[in-house]
């Protein structure tokens, strides 16, 4: 049990490890080349637009989590010149 749990534990912080030093993975949907192939044409990949690549899970759930903390501990600045009684 012990060594199940810590098997996984070190799975996780090792993709966590991946997604911040390689954040960017080859699409899957063009295996990386950037264009389709549909019977006779060659048409630019709808998944990555071309670019080849793709923002990892992990990383697109890290910047998520940011931009969610960062929104919810700004701090709260009041403009003394409309209310001037608070």
């Amino acid at each position: 049990m012990v060594l199940a749990s810590l098997l996984i534990l070190l799975t996780a912080a090792g993709y966590a490890v991946l997604c911040a030093v390689k954040p960017f993975a080859p699409c899957r949907k063009c295996s990386g080349t950037g264009v389709r192939t549909r019977r006779r044409a060659v048409t630019v990949c709808r998944r990555c637009h071309g670019h080849r690549s793709r923002l990892r899970i992990g990383r697109r759930l890290l910047n998520n989590s940011r931009s969610i903390h960062a929104a919810g501990t700004r701090s709260q600045t009041i403009d003394r010149k409309a209310a001037p009684w608070q």
